[in-house]
């Protein structure tokens, strides 16, 4: 194993260019290095290399298209994020309404082991989950200004303040432990089974840890695959032995989970906000197609279409 060792901007920019990568303004990719880090632009580089093997740059590939990347990728990360976040809101509504209305608004009512799943399987997974949520009362309630309020006020905290203070993560976990029917229930409001509101879930509380971190998001696949929907039918994607090649454990499979959980005017902006990101994109590489770069993503050619699908 190599051992690594520090490297100066200077050095960095060596490697670079020892690679093939054409520098033009060397003040100014030099200041960018140091404020955007080597380490995440250049994990950026494997759309612009000759070959796996080769790990030389495409002739002709220049800073400024490396970094376009990792400008278009922070740009769609952030545009993410927003609509995650609109969810996550959304979400954390309909699930208190649906369990307050049926368990009480009280923490020691709703958080009674009774009110949830029976399955055998899952009552360590139950009791792990209802701990967290205490946990979470006793140690940061006193943080937030609602759940201060309830509690000083009131003497208990109702869930829809509680889930203020739960991550999207927490929150798709307590989805999980839900009875079958209070899982259905919730999944209703977005005509959806249960399953695959469950699976929605988790995807987005991984793609949310992803955007809050800045991490490359572009060329990342998730464990997890969407069920087979009629996207994937509609818009024509492609399949190798009956599997899409596209819209499955990639970024247009998030696409595809914010159509059927935004509004149609959110999702609508969602839609032109990216489309503006890659049109940005489009003017800035040269030495590759934009398209390539879209399926990188997990964006198939005519992705754009999902906005007229019913």
């Amino acid at each position: 194993m190599t051992n690594k060792v520090f490297k100066s901007v200077d050095e960095q920019i060596e490697i670079l260019r020892n690679k093939g990568l054409l520098i033009d303004e060397y003040e100014k990719t030099k200041d960018i290095l140091f404020r955007e880090n080597y380490f995440f632009i250049s994990g950026y580089r494997k759309i612009f290399m000759r070959s796996e093997k080769e790990k030389k740059f495409i002739s002709g590939t220049t800073f400024e298209e490396l970094y376009a990347v990792f400008v278009f990728d922070r740009k769609v990360r952030n545009t993410m994020f927003k609509f995650i976040l609109i969810i996550e809101n959304n979400i954390k509504s309909i699930m208190s309404h649906v369990f307050s209305k049926k368990y009480g608004i009280n923490e020691k009512s709703y958080l009674d082991p009774c009110n949830f799943t029976k399955d055998s399987y899952k009552q360590k997974q139950v009791h792990d989950v209802l701990s967290k949520m205490k946990r979470q009362i006793r140690n940061n309630v006193r943080d937030h200004t609602a759940t201060a309020h309830y509690l000083n006020n009131h003497g208990f905290i109702p869930l829809w303040i509680m889930v203020k203070v739960l991550s999207l993560g927490m929150i798709a976990e307590f989805y999980m432990i839900l009875k079958p029917e209070d899982q259905q229930e919730i999944a209703n409001y977005y005509n959806l089974d249960k399953e695959t509101l469950d699976i929605y879930l988790c995807l987005l509380a991984n793609y949310r840890n992803l955007c809050a971190h800045e991490d490359i998001l572009f060329e990342r696949r998730t464990q997890m695959r969407i069920p087979d929907n009629k996207y994937h039918k509609i818009l024509g994607i492609k399949q190798v032995d009956n599997e899409y090649l596209f819209g499955k454990n990639d970024l247009f499979a998030l696409i595809i989970i914010m159509k059927t959980l935004l509004l149609e005017d959110e999702f609508q902006e969602l839609i032109f906000e990216i489309s503006y990101e890659v049109d940005v994109l489009d003017g800035k590489i040269k030495v590759v197609p934009t398209n390539e770069v879209l399926n990188k993503m997990g964006f198939p050619d005519n992705w754009r279409d999902i906005i007229n699908i019913e």
